[in-house]
Formats: C-alpha cells, structure tokens, sequence
C-alpha cells in the first residue's frame, strides 16, 4: 500500500511512498501529512473470523491488510511487546459500567497510558527500519505527558536511534514529568520548554521541515523522524483497538456482530480518534465518533460550528493536562478524508496564517455525518469521578470528560465504548480531591490517600519515580530548542 499527502504534492516529492519510507520522514509536501491511498474493506467476515484471535493476532492480519513494507518476522517481535502488559492475553480489557456503558482502558501497558498501545510496537518497526538501511535517526517527540514517558520507553537504548522529548515545563503531572526526566539512557534527551503543549509541537514542526536543521544533522549523519501522532506509524496501531473493543462487545452478549455502537474518546491532538475514523471507514459499524473535550474545547466549536478558531490563543491548563491543545494535528487527515487536498492545505495554510478556518455549510454537514462533540469542565468532570467511583468505578479526568458526552449525545439504546487514556495514578492530586476533598497535594500524597481510600495499590513503577534520580533538569526558552538538541548531538 502506498500512501499519499494531505496537501498535495509540490513536484519535489515522490507523489506515492510506501510504508516505512512515511515513517521514517511523516512531514509531506507543503507541511502536510500522509495517509493511506487505499484503506483495505474488514467488513462482517473480517469481524467474524477474528471473533476468538488474541490481540496480537487481530493486529497481524490488519496490518497484513495493509500490505505495508516491513517484515513478518520485525511486525511479531513488535506485536509481542504486548506481552509485557499487565496481562498478556488481554492487553485492553473492556469493562463493563452499565448496560449501554463500557470502559476500553487502553492504560495497562509500561508507562501506563494508552500511548503504550502504539509507541511501543511502532518503535520496534522504526528501529527495525534504521537498522535495516544503516541509517542514524533523531526521532522528535513533543509531548502534553503522555507520549514523551511511551517514546522514551519504546526507543531507550535503541540502536541508530536518538530521541528528543520536548514538554511544556508547567504542563504535566508530577508522575508524567518524572517518567521522563529520570530516563537515564544515553541516546535520550529530555527538554522542559517554557511555554505550552502547541509550542512544543509548533518547534518540532518546524524542526521537522527547516532546511538549516536537516542539513546541519546530515553533516552529522543523522535523518529526522517524530514520534508524535502526525507519524502514520502511530495511527496505524491505533486502529487496532477499536476493533479489538468493538469484538469485546460481541464476546460479552452486549452486541451482534453488525449492530452499531459509539465510540467515545477523549480528544486533544485528535490522534486517537482518528485511529477510530479509520476503523469506521474500514467497515467498523459505528453510529458515531463522539469528540469530548475538557475546557479548550476548540474541537467541539469545530464540530458544533465548523468554525477553527485559535486567534485568541488562550489556553487554559485544566485538569486533564494531556488535551490542553489547541492546534489538533491529525484533524488535518480528517479534512483530507472529507474534502480533499486541495481544500486541506487551503484550509491549513488559512490557520497557519490567519488561526482561523470555516468550513462551508455543506462541508460541516459532511463532517457532523460523523462526529458529534461536547465538553466537560474541571469541576464537572470531577462530579463524574466522584460519581464513578461511588458506583465502584476508578478512573482519572480525562476518562470522566466522556461521561458528559455520554449523558448530552448518545442514544441510550446504542452501546457506547468511552475510551479511558490513562491510569488514576498519573494524575492522584485532581482524583483525590474528587473524592477525599484534599486540595493541592503532591502526587506521593494523592497516590497514598486514593490507594487507601480506594483500596487499590500503588503500582510499584509509579511508586519507584519518587526515589529515582532526576537526569534531565534543563528548562529553557523555546527559541534555543533548536541549539539545545545540537548540544546534544
């Protein structure tokens, strides 16, 4: 399978590359992304023959499907990564909270947060790759919290790999800024910036396509990839487990195979429902893609409005840190999927310049064909924590944001999948006064206090963070990212 850009192609570039070659450089013509030529069809016999496969088989024939251009042998070491997760024959349990209600929590991997469910077999296949060309790779990663902790972990000590993480200093929970900054491989480099989460992936944007940066590494030897979702490498990982969820159902009585059901997911950089939409056109039954939003709810003014609005640029740091985004990477492919390239790069190039687009009226409703969107505020979403957990249910913010959405926009006849992104211990001090009412306490405090109040233990490599050295202490300007990671190098 090829995959193509969603800008078009501006004739210094191949029109069509493969797989590993998208992977390894994800930025395309005129700043934009690659997506699949062709999606392959998983209809009804797809889901029936999978109905008993195990996760990793699930996922080997849908990348089979895909008819990318990597190994057999490289794709089943990346998939028995999976083994390493809580329970290896079950790496994404799907729990059940009412009758139209489950849970998929996607947490149970090495870092604890879904991002595991992609970096991990994504930096095998990408590692594979340099090693297979004999190539060197600076792999950048900008990270709300979350990808910076999986990326260092899927890529330490890898060989022909560099990583640089770049987070916004204030702009993390205690656990997620210490899963990266205690990294003590040699081929990591960690970087807190002063700034938020859209400075960050705006400096490794540039970075990806400044002309000076490239040629300096390739004095060095060195090519350049990211680690974030505009990596298709990332996506592709990401389709699996909505279909995984969707099989749950069928396993569990609450659906027949064909019957239609919500996928709920919690939304910044818009990565991982996108992994949905792809599933969806792939043949998926899906009633709706539901977008829910914390208080920068950019994506829900979008689908509400079709209006992309970041002039103002006011971001608001919540609660649920990890969508503190204003400017969601992977809409662009979904702009594409809709209306084309021509009107993608229109459209981008209008908020690159201007921070704002509006689609027309017949484009909005093409869009609403498949999403809906709501958000929750901090003090909403920690009612609905406190709710859950008096009906036995644990979960951190960024879960309880689908709990508005499930109660404003699905039908109650429709089974509805919320998709849980992390595990309570990496944000405790928001958990905790949720339930015991304890206000500004460091994350050691809040993990204690849930652990006892929810009977629940400390899982021991959260626990061993706080002991840990710090390796990477270094803050700066995000106008010296770019002279910070040569220093590097």
């Amino acid at each position: 399978m090829n995959f193509i850009q969603t800008r078009g192609n501006d004739e210094t570039r191949p029109k069509a590359v493969t797989f590993s070659q998208a992977i390894l450089s994800p930025i395309a013509s005129f700043g934009g992304l690659y997506v699949p030529e062709t999606l392959p069809e998983l209809g009804e016999e797809f889901l029936n023959k999978h109905l008993n496969s195990s996760y990793k088989e699930l996922a080997s024939d849908m990348l089979s499907r895909f008819e990318i251009d990597i190994d057999q042998s490289v794709i089943d070491e990346a998939l028995a990564l999976y083994d390493k997760f809580d329970d290896s024959s079950n790496p994404v349990p799907v729990v059940k909270i009412k009758d139209n209600l489950y849970v998929s929590e996607l947490y149970h991997g090495p870092t604890r947060a879904f991002k595991d469910m992609a970096l991990q077999p994504f930096g095998k296949i990408l590692s594979s790759v340099a090693q297979k060309r004999d190539e060197n790779y600076l792999i950048l990663a900008a990270t709300s919290g979350d990808t910076g902790p999986a990326a260092l972990e899927t890529f330490k000590n890898q060989k022909n790999i560099q990583v640089v993480c770049m987070y916004p200093a204030n702009g993390t929970s205690d656990v997620q800024r210490l899963q990266m900054v205690t990294e003590s491989a040699s081929n990591l480099k960690v970087i807190g910036i002063k700034g938020n989460f859209d400075d960050a992936q705006s400096a490794l944007k540039n970075l990806l396509v400044s002309p000076s940066f490239k040629a300096t590494l390739k004095e060095k030897n060195i090519s350049l990839s990211a680690a974030n979702s505009v990596n298709f490498g990332r996506i592709i990982f990401q389709i699996v487990y909505h279909i995984h969820n969707y099989l749950e159902l069928v396993r569990q009585n609450a659906i027949e195979i064909g019957e239609k059901v919500y996928l709920n997911v919690p939304s910044g950089n818009f990565g991982n429902v996108l992994g949905g939409y792809y599933a969806m056109l792939m043949g998926l039954p899906v009633e709706k893609l539901v977008i829910s939003s914390n208080e920068n709810n950019i994506l829900t003014r979008l689908i509400q409005t079709g209006i992309y609005d970041i002039r103002e640029g006011n971001l608001k740091l919540t609660t649920s840190p990890a969508m503190d985004i204003l400017k969601s990477s992977n809409v662009e492919r979904v702009l594409f999927g809709l209306y084309g390239a021509s009107r993608t790069r229109e459209l981008m190039e209008g908020l690159d310049k201007e921070k704002i687009y509006t689609l027309s009226s017949w484009e909005l409703e093409k869009l609403q064909e498949i999403f809906v969107a709501d958000y929750c505020s901090d003090e909403e979403g920690k009612e609905y924590i406190k709710a859950a957990f008096a009906d036995g249910y644990l979960m951190d913010p960024h879960t309880a944001t689908c709990f508005k959405a499930y109660e404003t926009l699905s039908n109650p006849k429709i089974k509805s999948i919320i998709y849980s992104t992390a595990e309570w211990t990496k944000f405790s001090p928001v958990i905790a006064n949720a339930l015991t009412g304890e206000v500004d306490a460091k994350d050691i405090i809040a993990l204690e206090s849930i652990s006892k109040e929810a009977k629940v233990e400390i899982p021991v490599m959260v626990k061993e963070l706080f002991n840990k050295k710090i390796v990477h202490n270094r803050v700066i300007e995000k106008e010296d990212i770019e002279k910070e990671i040569l220093k590097f190098l």
